[in-house]
This record gives C-alpha cells, structure tokens and sequence, in this order.
C-alpha cells in the first residue's frame, strides 16, 4: 500500500492541495538548468504562489558539499527561514542532495520531492533516503528523513532519452527480482521494454518500496533488499565515475544485478535457468559495454554500507522474487562474478 504523503497524479494539482493550509515564508524551487526548462515550464503558469529559484548543475558529479555549500549560501541570502520550503524538482541527484540540503539547513526545514526521471520516482524520490557522494563514494554522508510529501507525475517521464529512460528501468527490474517473480515473468516476456506501461510499472515499484520501508525505515534489516544489484553497482559507478566512459546509476546497477545473480547461483540459491534468464533478458535490453577496472571496483566495495567489520555483505536472490540480505563474499567471488558478466556480452 503506498502511503498518504505519496502522490501520484498531476504536479500541480497535488502541489497546490498540499500548499492551501500552509503559511511558508519562503517557498523555492531546487533545479538544475533541464527541470526548469523541460519540467517547471510544464507546469508553472498554474502556480498561485511566489517562489525562488535556485538552480544547481546537472549530474551526479556535483552532487557534493560543494554544491551543498553553495544551497546553503543561496538559502542564506534569500532569507529562507526555518519556516521555509524546497521544492526538488528533479532526478535523484535533485532528490537525494535536495532533501539533504532542506534536512540540515537551520536543523530542518519542509521540502518536498517532485521526481521527474524514471529512476527517481521509482527508487531516489520515495523512501526518505538523503544524502550526497563524499570523495567520489555514493551517498557516503546522508541521513534519514522523509519528505513532506512526494508527487509522482509520469508526464515528466516524455522529458527523457532512451538511455535515461532505461537507467529508471534498472530499478524496477530490481523490484521484481527482489520481491515478484510473476511481474519479473511479465516484463521479461515483453522486448518492446519501451513500450511498457510506466504507469502501473512505477505504482507497482513505489507499492514494493514502501511495504519493505515500512517495515525498516533506517535500513537495520530487511531495508538492506532494496540494495540487490547495489554492492558491484555503486562500486562499479564509482569506479567509472572518474573515466571517459561514464556510467548512468541504472547502467551501473543493471551490471550490478547479473553480478549479484551470478553471486546467487555460486551460493546454490539460484538456479542455472535463473541465472540465464536473468541475464538473458537484460542483455537483450541493454547495450551493455564490457567492465574493466577490477581492482578499482573491488577496492570500492569495501565502502559499502551494509559491510561489517570490512567484511563485504550483499544481498543475494533466493529465486527470482526473494531476496537475502547480510550475505558475506570474498573479492575472489566478485571477481568471478565480473569475468562472468564480461563472458556473456
């Protein structure tokens, strides 16, 4: 069941709902220079109320204490008190930096979370997940805190590349594997991954989400799941984030995802058929490039947050729909399941 404060329909329906029994200060927009062309244009004239803007460059490289910094500046001058509101309109680096900026600025303020890529409103935009990269390594400073309220408007979803489009795809893939294996049946089966309804495909993964945040908002236990494909994945973004090549968040996490199907099979919980089915249909999908850099990524998942004692912990499937989590690998298993994912392209 998704919960109240998760909104799915029209951005400025829900956001003026929200808005009519509240007195803020001061309201503003955080974007980068894509949402407010391609998604505040959308919608803007309908809005009844003044607004800031501040506007943050694109890509998961600024999402730092830099860019942290000079919010907080902007914030700062504009007189934004603890009564205030941010509005993150954006993907997950929006989101993510977005909610971290407003949860620390004068020890809280309200925001509230329009993701507009698929990625976000399926994974980064829901689940109260803050935070930024330090040195390069994925979300390594962060808190806990839920926005506001979240409204999910697939209209922004026309906005994206094919290549972005496919990045958001990753997670939900990584919903079905981790938690329904019938819906893993139903979107392998279909080629024309394009032609999905994104609709019921982001209400189906935001529905999964929230059951298992529910359960474990600070992520102690069970949370640990929505991680499946994450432990080579942000290694392998991380890795890559410093070369010419570099990887989208999905496109990192899908390679993540048959590693850790990989991981599986060699833990006996995965079946041979799995493993190939898996595979199969992402590479299908995906326009997958081949992984170098082992020792680099090995290197980086000793960063990992589920790691205890610099003991590395995944998660692995159970079959495909059930997922285990806490697992501790070797490198010479990651290796293996790098070589792996080289081998089948």
């Amino acid at each position: 069941m998704i919960p109240d404060h998760i909104k799915i329909g029209k951005t400025e329906d829900y956001l003026l709902e929200y808005l009519s029994d509240k007195k803020y200060s001061k309201i503003g927009f955080l974007l980068d220079k894509n949402t407010k062309e391609n998604c505040l244009n959308k919608f803007k004239d309908s809005l009844k109320f003044s607004y800031e803007i501040i506007i943050i460059e694109v890509g998961e490289e600024h999402k730092n204490l830099k860019t942290c910094s000079k919010v907080w500046e902007s914030l700062t001058n504009l007189n934004f008190d603890r009564n205030s509101l941010i509005i993150n309109l954006g993907g997950g680096v929006i989101c993510d930096l977005g909610g971290f900026i407003a949860a620390t600025y004068k020890r809280g303020i309200d925001f509230i979370n329009i993701p507009t890529t698929l990625l976000s409103q399926v994974d980064a935009g829901v689940g109260g997940k803050l935070g930024i990269d330090f040195k390069n390594y994925k979300n390594q400073i962060g808190i806990f805190k839920e926005a506001n309220t979240v409204i999910i408007d697939t209209k922004f979803l026309s906005t994206l590349s094919e290549r972005e489009l496919k990045s958001g795809f990753a997670e939900i893939i990584k919903h079905c594997l981790i938690k329904d294996s019938s819906k893993f049946d139903e979107i392998s089966n279909n080629l024309e991954w394009e032609k999905n309804n994104w609709n019921e495909l982001v209400n189906h993964s935001i529905d999964i989400k929230s059951q298992v945040v529910k359960l474990d908002l600070k992520e102690v236990g069970l949370r640990k799941i929505l991680n499946y494909g994450h432990t080579l994945g942000h290694a392998i973004e991380t890795t890559y984030m410093s070369k010419q090549n570099k990887l989208l968040h999905g496109e990192a996490i899908i390679i993540g995802i048959i590693c850790e199907a990989y991981i599986s099979f060699c833990f006996n919980k995965l079946t041979k058929d799995e493993l190939n089915k898996i595979s199969n249909f992402i590479t299908q999908i995906y326009n997958l490039q081949e992984i170098n850099y082992f020792e680099e990524i090995i290197k980086h998942t000793f960063q990992d947050k589920k790691n205890v004692n610099q003991k590395i912990r995944t998660c692995v499937l159970n079959g495909i729909g059930n997922c285990e989590y806490d697992i501790e690998i070797n490198p010479n298993l990651i290796l293996d399941s790098l070589e792996y994912y080289n081998k089948i392209l």
